[in-house]
């Protein structure tokens, strides 16, 4: 049944009245749901279409053909998902007035909050939704904005993200116990801290004549190289979004650091290209590690095993090796506060340290304010985000699930991220239409200070050479950003 109709359409009638969707009020019938009643008073059945855009690794490593199967299968007759064949990062805002968007979409929670500022989607009933209970107010509260002083909630957290380290186990060194790990704890102490990961990944370009690399990582991309900012007092926004902070604490600082570790790097690190390459390069040893988001471990751990199944050995030894062999942890926890990463981990004391703050966010499913099938819709991200799907989204995709009880049950992650969240180790996207105005000056920026480490091996001149000039940089960067919300935008 379609839940019996309880999906409450009077209370959306009443949410799409105050400005939240822009479709204006719904006192009026629309020409689709009069032909709906002439259907069902003619006793026809008329099967509604649902248009669902996922991401990209949803759809494919096969769970987005689990999900549209199960529930085609669960309200055949009613509903039909179909797969809404558009890129993952289309744009709602253009695509949706004229028809040609989806109902349901997947996304972070800084875009489909954008979309909510702007009216793009539904504001949504908690109260329909059976995992409410089990999603924690962190969760919830990306997804939640404020009118008028009234709060209203556009998206249905699904996994959080952060960025993490995956490695290989089996190319640890023989005598990391005994090299490594200095407090004994068990951890290289290459994935606890940068200085001795800096040492480590420098130790393996050097013994093996540049045909080899120890951490290989996006440095463009601000989500992944946010900690070399936040970690030093940078930020997004402050109390509202004319206090722009890239600039603030001693990001440059920070900032300096990422071009030392650039300098060991390989020449991908510069690019877009590292993300698609990351995953062949880890699996192969190319690099030892890699840093990516939880929910793209499937593609580390499926190209592992497709190099053991090349080597002789069967699917399912190949997939169980692969699992035993990737490792996925959190980005190390401390950053030298002085920002060089060469000065040996033993001559540190306590004080020499900051604790690393990275980039995170949580993704889920919102409902466009162009559907016209609301209640369909409503049932399809109910269904979605039911304990036996986001648990098959874990299995397929290595998520960290918002579901308390999916990640209580599968182990792993999900409980590390939330203690991190909640210790203040994790920096949440703001959930703002502003934010979208950060990502290309930083990634200009950042993309610019990694050449910077290739510009110097090769004896160029550097834009960037002291902490003066990254500071100016950094203060430009958030001028520009101020004026591409404000000055530019009037």
């Amino acid at each position: 049944m379609l839940r019996k109709k309880q999906i409450m359409c009077g209370i959306l009638a009443v949410i799409m009245g105050v400005s939240m969707t822009g479709c204006g009020s719904s006192s009026e019938k629309s020409e689709t749901e009069k032909k709906a009643d002439e259907v069902k008073a003619s006793g026809e059945e008329e099967t509604i279409v649902l248009r669902i855009l996922e991401n990209d690794t949803a759809k494919s490593e096969g769970y987005l053909d689990e999900l549209l199967e199960a529930f085609n299968k669960e309200y055949e007759g009613q509903i039909q998902a179909v797969d809404a064949n558009m890129e993952e990062y289309s744009n709602l805002a253009e695509n949706g007035p004229y028809g040609y968007g989806p109902d349901v979409i997947y996304q972070a929670n800084d875009k489909l909050m954008t979309y909510a500022e702007d009216k793009h989607i539904l504001a949504l009933n908690k109260e329909d939704y059976d995992c409410r209970e089990y999603i924690p107010q962190e969760a919830w509260d990306a997804f939640t904005m404020t009118i008028d002083g009234t709060q209203y909630l556009c998206g249905i957290p699904v996994n959080v993200q952060e960025p993490m380290l995956y490695y290989r186990k089996d190319l640890l060194p023989e005598n990391w116990e005994q090299e490594w790990d200095q407090d004994g704890n068990q951890v290289p102490d290459f994935l606890e801290n940068w200085n001795d990961l800096y040492a480590y990944s420098k130790s393996i370009v050097e013994e093996s004549g540049n045909s080899k690399w120890g951490l290989v990582a996006p440095c463009n991309d601000l989500y992944m190289s946010a900690g070399f900012l936040f970690s030093y007092g940078a930020y997004v926004f402050g109390e509202d979004t004319k206090d722009i902070g890239f600039a603030a604490g001693d990001a440059a600082t920070g900032m300096m650091a990422l071009r030392q570790f650039a300098g060991i790097m390989n020449e991908e690190c510069i690019d877009d290209s590292i993300k698609q390459s990351r995953y062949s390069k880890v699996a192969d040893g190319t690099y030892f590690c890699s840093i990516s988001t939880p929910d793209t471990y499937v593609l580390f751990h499926d190209r592992l095993a497709k190099i053991y199944e090349e080597e002789g050995i069967s699917q399912a030894e190949a997939d169980q090796k692969a699992s035993e062999n990737i490792g996925m942890v959190e980005l190390p926890r401390l950053l030298p506060a002085k920002g060089d990463l060469s000065v040996p981990s033993a001559d540190m004391e306590e004080k020499d340290w900051v604790s690393n703050v990275v980039m995170g966010g949580v993704n889920g499913y919102g409902i466009s304010a162009y559907t016209k099938h609301r209640e369909a819709c409503v049932t399809f991200v109910n269904f979605a985000t039911g304990y036996d799907l986001v648990k098959k989204r874990a299995e397929i995709l290595g998520i960290a699930p918002t579901r308390s009880d999916v990640a209580s049950d599968i182990g792993g992650v999900s409980g590390m991220i939330f203690e991190s969240l909640n210790e203040g180790h994790i920096y949440l996207m703001p959930s703002v239409k502003a934010v979208d105005q950060i990502w290309d000056p930083m990634q200009t920026l950042l993309s610019d200070v990694a050449k910077d480490a290739f510009r110097e091996r090769n004896g160029e001149t550097v834009k960037y050479p002291d902490q003066d000039a990254m500071q100016a940089a950094l203060e430009k960067v958030s001028k520009n950003i101020y004026d591409a919300i404000y000055t530019l935008a009037q």
